[in-house]
């Protein structure tokens, strides 16, 4: 009686819910006395709404590296969960919500992932550096894109942490072996004060790291990129999302696609990698705002397209708009509905058989520049050398992750 109960926890999306819901099955089939702990951004999205699944007890909504501390010294301590904020539990067959967990202001307060890695993730050494690689610098985004659900995660009120504390983790990486980074913020630098603080501190402290980042059109002129590519940058990622003026702002982009296009031009001219992110089937869509999205693609001329079909997920005012137009159904399943799945149609003004063959059409158009980008990335002078300067069979290995795929 007095043996800690065992924990499973799972961090789960929308689209692989129902993935997590079969894990929590088979953790219950084989000890029901297991914990089973959900948390991630689909638990914060929808709530209760989690613990429609049995095999789940309890869940941690918006931030949890807090919340998942409290719980678990309550879990060792055998205390109740009353007090405990950001949780959702079940008790006596009853669902209960416990109020939300205040955001934490000082992020740098936060410990850095990998320093402690090797103590916690089993097959430590099977892990390659760039495991590590991906860096969050701010928390919050002040846009608000009409089918987004990161506002009600972390709110638009941006945190940041300081320039020291991102140049003291980039560092510590850095001795470790790791010369590329992606810092994985919702959106990069927020304002271009803070770009130009950045960039000044990683130009000064952080000497040879190359890093990535998703960048806001507005935030894009020559100044800005300039310092961005003198002070490591060397890819850009741009959620253009459509090339129609009426759906961007639709979508609350806060840009125009003429915009877009000359931003697109200023990156490549500083001789930067530029992807770009399309949605097709947004649910005001026509055939011409379709047009318009496949010409502003072709006219980017980008290093890599990432092309999405329309998905909304619950707890986003996109989902709840679909509702309401009929455009999905009280059996929605969110797992069935990714965003390249061929059964995706959400438009007003299409008809689904209409709308795979449009979109069929373009992803052969995407699939045609992803080749074609792979063999040329793969046969540039650039691999070449490096490849040679890695030796033959890891030489091998590093060519078949280039076909595989195109980013790095």
């Amino acid at each position: 009686l007095d043996e800690k109960p065992d924990i499973v926890g799972i961090s789960i999306k929308s689209q692989n819910f129902a993935s997590a819901r079969i894990i929590a099955r088979i953790t219950k089939e084989i000890d029901d006395t297991i914990l089973v702990i959900a948390g991630g951004p689909h638990p914060s999205m929808v709530g209760s709404e989690v613990l429609s699944c049995p095999d789940i007890d309890i869940s941690c909504r918006g931030e949890g590296e807090r919340t998942i501390v409290e719980l678990l010294k309550a879990i060792d301590l055998k205390k109740g969960f009353t007090g405990i904020k950001g949780i959702t539990y079940k008790k006596n067959g009853a669902i209960i919500e416990n109020p939300p967990r205040d955001f934490i202001n000082d992020l740098d307060s936060l410990p850095f992932p990998h320093e402690h890695a090797s103590l916690i993730l089993r097959d430590f050494d099977k892990y390659p550096l760039t495991a590590f690689k991906n860096i969050f610098t701010i928390r919050g985004c002040p846009y608000e894109c009409f089918f987004c659900g990161s506002r009600n995660i972390w709110s638009r009120r941006v945190r940041f942490r300081s320039f020291k504390n991102v140049v003291k983790e980039i560092q510590s990486l850095q001795r470790m072996g790791l010369d590329t980074i992606h810092f994985d913020d919702d959106m990069f630098g927020v304002s271009k004060n803070r770009i130009k603080a950045l960039c000044a501190a990683l130009a000064e402290y952080c000497l040879g790291v190359k890093w990535s980042c998703e960048l806001h059109v507005k935030l894009i002129d020559d100044e800005i990129i300039s310092l961005m590519k003198r002070s490591g940058c060397y890819s850009i990622q741009l959620g253009i999302e459509s090339g129609n003026n009426d759906i961007l702002k639709v979508m609350r982009k806060g840009f125009t696609i003429e915009e877009a296009l000359q931003a697109c031009k200023v990156i490549k001219r500083h001789g930067i990698l530029l992807y770009t992110f399309f949605i097709v089937g947004f649910p005001h869509e026509t055939e011409e705002t379709l047009k318009d999205t496949v010409s502003s693609m072709r006219k980017v001329m980008s290093h890599e397209h990432s092309y999405s079909i329309f998905t909304p997920y619950p707890g986003t005012e996109a989902f709840q708009f679909c509702k309401e137009n009929g455009l999905i159904g009280d059996d929605f399943d969110v797992s069935l509905f990714n965003h390249q799945s061929p059964n995706n149609c959400f438009c007003l003004h299409i008809r689904p058989e209409r709308f795979r063959f449009l979109v069929t059409n373009i992803e052969r158009m995407v699939d045609r520049r992803i080749f074609f980008n792979k063999f040329k990335k793969t046969f540039s002078f650039n691999t070449l050398i490096k490849l040679k300067s890695l030796g033959f069979k890891k030489s091998l290995r590093t060519a078949r992750r280039l076909l595989v795929s195109p980013y790095r």
